[in-house]
């Protein structure tokens, strides 16, 4: 194996959800055994575990949390609702914290029910990041703002290209507020090269890129599409151009992460899962 190549895959982090079968002890255990040294975890399954029982597990198995996921959903009007989310954001970052992960991944939200006002909701979601940098930074966490693909706009997040994604974020400090590049949300976007030099350019400030994950795209989508997320080189995303315009951009040299939901991958055995994704990732990206 080359150098390159080597440290290539040294950055490869396994999110929590691709293994969903993997208890978290499951995780930890399977990825200190593959080689692969950072993991990225939900919330849920941590709030199970417990969070500071996470973290010890984690750093006992000479692992590294990458990211955590996930806070957001700004978007609500009702004074009631907002507060109730900004209040479940700062306890997701003092979580992000507690695990030792600087990276929040926030999904911002869909439109309220019977709205069809896009910008207001994208500006409550810059309402929110204004109130929650701040707070997330004094405790070593950066807000990672999420873009995804626009079939998830109506219900989930209205923020559906980078180029929206940098727009609010470039409103406050990049220590304060990232985005995260991932595959199969941004692949069909033709300025989305573009957009990850933007990222990238930050001079002398760290780089907006936050986070980078990898899944496909593969068709036909499922009913529902949330669950449709394809292995590594199963579609039509083509990841190493991804990867080498994240390298190119500059500033950015932390975990590439792997996310993938697919029930197909869930109903499998997590050590041969994992396994493959280590063998595509060395093909596909490396």
């Amino acid at each position: 194996m080359s150098d390159d190549l080597s440290a290539l895959l040294g950055r490869l982090s396994l999110n929590q959800e691709t293994v969903r079968q993997w208890s978290l002890p499951q995780l930890a255990d399977g990825c200190a055994r593959a080689g692969v040294r950072g993991v990225g975890l939900w919330r849920a399954p941590v709030h199970a575990y417990g969070v500071r029982a996470a973290a010890r597990l984690v750093r006992d198995a000479g692992l590294r949390v990458t990211s955590l996921c996930r806070g957001g959903f700004f978007t609500a009007t009702d004074p009631g609702e907002r507060a109730a989310a900004l209040d479940d954001n700062r306890a997701a970052v003092d979580e992000a914290a507690a695990l030792g992960t600087d990276t929040l991944v926030l999904v911002s939200g869909g439109l309220p029910a019977g709205s069809r006002d896009l910008a207001g909701a994208r500006e409550r979601i810059a309402d929110a990041l204004g109130e929650l940098g701040p707070y997330a930074a004094e405790r070593g966490v950066r807000l990672a703002l999420e873009p995804l693909h626009p079939m998830y706009a109506a219900d989930r997040c209205v923020v559906s290209t980078l180029a929206q994604a940098l727009d609010l974020a470039e409103r406050f400090p990049a220590a304060q507020v990232g985005v995260v590049v991932d595959t199969y949300h941004l692949w069909w976007d033709d300025t989305v090269g573009a957009q990850i030099a933007r990222a990238g350019a930050a001079g002398g400030a760290p780089s907006r890129i936050a986070a980078f994950q990898l899944a496909d795209w593969v068709t036909p989508l499922p009913e529902g599409v949330l669950l449709g997320r394809g292995q590594l080189g199963d579609g039509s995303v083509d990841l190493r151009w991804f990867c080498e315009r994240v390298e190119a951009a500059g500033c950015y040299r932390g975990p590439i992460e792997v996310e993938i939901f697919n029930p197909a991958l869930w109903a499998r055995d997590g050590a041969e899962v994992l396994a493959e994704i280590v063998d595509r990732f060395r093909t596909h990206v490396g």
